[in-house]
């Protein structure tokens, strides 16, 4: 991603939540009906299809620069690999609805699921919650304002950034680049 696109999208976001007074809403996907964060997180399992092509194993993927190239198109390399960001509103993944879960595009974790989605308005698929134990984070100084950045606990995969301006219960807007993930319908 150019750093112009980048700082457009980033520009924008403070924006549309002052326009808006809010991140974003919790829509049919996104809605948690009636369960607390900590039975979405641990049911998780009930919205992955039988025989998914996931791994759960949270044993670390090592390959070599040329391995993660064969395996990944271009830009989930970019995004994976060396910590990109893809345009805004350009993943299909933003406006995917269905029950099912989402998986890391590097090693097939399962990271999210659909119960955890909310529309966020950023134009990238966004989160209030992970399923526990499968993202690590750091901060990120690219910025003038530190963020803070989440991988992978498997691959070690760039995935995005986690933000304090979420919906309620969490308040916390996990911000993903479709192309670093996969979905797998229910």
């Amino acid at each position: 991603m150019k750093r112009r696109s980048f700082l457009v999208g980033v520009a924008v976001t403070p924006l549309f939540m002052t326009l808006t007074g809010r991140a974003g809403s919790a829509g049919p996907a996104g809605g948690i009906g009636g369960k607390s964060v900590e039975e979405i997180q641990k049911d998780w399992r009930s919205l992955l299809a039988k025989n998914a092509d996931v791994t759960l194993s949270l044993e670390p993927v090592k390959k070599s620069r040329e391995e993660w190239k064969k395996i990944l198109t271009d830009a989930q390399y970019r995004v994976l690999r060396e910590e990109d960001t893809e345009r805004p509103f350009s993943s299909p993944l933003n406006e995917e609805k269905r029950p099912g879960v989402f998986v890391c595009a590097g090693c097939s974790l399962p990271l999210f699921t659909s119960q955890m989605k909310f529309d966020s308005g950023t134009g990238w698929p966004s989160f209030f919650t992970a399923i526990p134990g499968t993202l690590g984070t750091k901060k990120d100084y690219l910025l003038i304002l530190p963020r803070t950045e989440y991988h992978c606990a498997r691959c070690g995969g760039h995935q995005g950034h986690v933000f304090d301006d979420g919906p309620p219960p969490t308040g916390e807007r996990w911000c993903n680049n479709g192309v670093a993930l996969r979905f797998i319908p229910a």
